[in-house]
């Protein structure tokens, strides 16, 4: 439910939160190298082939591990938006994970190592710690 004192953190929180859970976490999690095909990665045609099973069983895991830690957020955000004065945490470590993937994702394209999708997320990302920080500050 919205909360009435503060609904543009309130509304933040549970629209970040369920998109990313949707989009990152719960794919991540469960069909990692499907996500990244998704989002336009290059992935070896055959995964399996001795030769990339390392590379596969890598990939599973990071996608995994990236996976968990975005629901595990997102599931601090949804208990936040009902009272986020009571949490103003949450949009703390919203804010510098947001900064830190805009990071993240300026640098992928700079070097040009990233498929467009990731390149789009940059606006994402900015968007997203602008909104954290905006939310953050309507808080008492």
């Amino acid at each position: 439910m919205l909360n009435a004192n503060q609904p543009f953190a309130s509304g933040f929180l549970w629209l970040a939160s369920f998109s990313f859970l949707l989009i990152y976490g719960l794919p991540l999690t469960l069909v990692p190298l499907r996500w990244a095909r998704w989002f336009q990665w290059a992935l070896p045609v055959d995964l399996n082939a001795p030769e990339n099973i390392h590379l596969h069983q890598l990939a599973e895991y990071f996608g995994r591990c990236t996976g968990t830690l975005a629901i595990t957020i997102t599931l601090f955000a949804m208990r936040a938006a009902g009272d986020p004065a009571a949490h103003p945490y949450v949009l703390e470590i919203i804010f510098v994970a947001c900064l830190g993937m805009t990071l993240v994702h300026l640098y992928g394209a700079v070097r040009r190592i990233q498929p467009w999708t990731e390149n789009a997320e940059i606006l994402l990302y900015g968007a997203m710690t602008g909104l954290a920080a905006g939310a953050w500050s309507t808080l008492p």
